[in-house]
């Protein structure tokens, strides 16, 4: 892909995002109504910042639904300088849903879903033991996501544009669904692969690239949307501000998990907390404005929740790819390695 010249951001561009943040679909009338600017104008700001990378829309299974995905993260030991070719092949791999090149205690750290255990074991074993340059790895399962990035906001917005957008977004009351209407066919596992590359594709857009009606379409996603599948908007992180990302990896007493995951969620700089099966039952992905505050973080933790350890931490050199999206190195999106049609495997993630 050919480089692209980034836009200057202002606050209205931050604003459109945080909109998105909050409602991904929200049409363009309402969008322009909530910030006070002509709808065309938006939709022209938001298409410019689609076209730079700078900010997307995906979509991905509901993470806290353990029948349609399990987590997990795999920490990567690499061969000295393999470590950049390694992150690559894992980035090729539609599983992987998160890459990064990472100091400390590991080399890369990759973020996967898959359906099930057995899935997660042969991923391992097909792209580890031939994968030239990995020296070792060490899987970790979540058994449960407190806070992932989708909920993360730039905080552009005052209150009550916020509440307006909230309350536009929330969605029909979902009706209950049997074990085999929670299963996947052809036609939620394309849609899915179609919102993940574009999470605001208009209807129509989807019925005609699905081959199949309007209505059909509109009711699936009806279905989908609320219990089974989440939007989320995306950005880049150095041209919003936060050029700098860090993985903490903590422990805390199990009976105090609940709360300290509820404190960590109201912090700023966290943008994920999955609570894992592992040595250090929490892993906190953080996003920082400064190298000074990766220690000013952890001090912050420390005041704030005394029982939490800090038992490691890594600052990510480079995210490669992040929700299913590619990288450049400051963070914009170049590339996507779109979901195979079919039953979904790995998609979603923990940042």
């Amino acid at each position: 892909m050919q480089d692209r010249a980034a836009p200057e951001l202002d606050e209205l561009d931050r604003s459109i995002v945080h909109a998105l943040q909050i409602h991904p679909r929200a049409p363009w009338t309402l969008v322009g109504e909530v910030l006070g600017v002509d709808p065309v104008t938006a939709a022209r700001r938001w298409q410019r910042l689609a076209d730079a990378g700078l900010a997307w829309v995906t979509a991905h299974p509901r993470l806290a639904n353990s029948r349609v995905v399990a987590t997990g993260v795999i920490e990567v030991d690499t061969e000295p300088g393999a470590a950049v070719n390694v992150a690559s092949a894992l980035a090729a791999d539609h599983a992987m849903v998160n890459v990064k090149l990472t100091s400390g205690g590991r080399d890369v750290i990759a973020e996967v879903q898959v359906r099930d255990f057995d899935e997660l074991l042969g991923l391992t074993t097909r792209l580890f033991q031939g994968m030239p340059g990995v020296r070792a790895t060490r899987a970790h399962i979540s058994t449960g996501m407190p806070t992932e990035g989708s909920q993360w906001r730039l905080r552009s917005l005052d209150g009550d544009q916020c509440a307006r957008l909230d309350t536009a977004a929330l969605p029909p009351p979902a009706r209950p669904e049997s074990d085999a209407e929670a299963g996947w066919d052809a036609l939620d596992a394309r849609l899915l692969e179609l919102l993940g590359a574009d999470g605001r594709m208009p209807m129509r857009r989807l019925a005609a690239t699905t081959e199949v009606g309007l209505t059909t379409v509109r009711r699936r996603l009806q279905a989908l949307l609320p219990s089974r599948v989440s939007l989320r908007c995306d950005l880049a992180r150095t041209p919003f501000g936060w050029p700098l990302s860090a993985v903490y990896f903590a422990s805390v007493p199990a009976q105090h998990l609940a709360e300290t995951s509820r404190v960590l969620s109201g912090f700023r700089e966290v943008r994920a907390c999955a609570i894992m099966a592992g040595p250090h039952n929490l892993v906190i992905d953080v996003w920082l404005r400064a190298l000074s505050d990766v220690h000013a973080f952890e001090a912050h933790l420390a005041r704030r929740l005394p029982r939490l350890t800090i038992d490691d931490r890594s600052l990510v050199l480079r995210t490669v790819k992040h929700m299913g999206r590619l990288l450049d190195g400051d963070g914009r999106s170049v590339g996507i390695v779109p979901l195979p049609c079919g039953v979904p495997p790995a998609v979603g993630a923990l940042p």
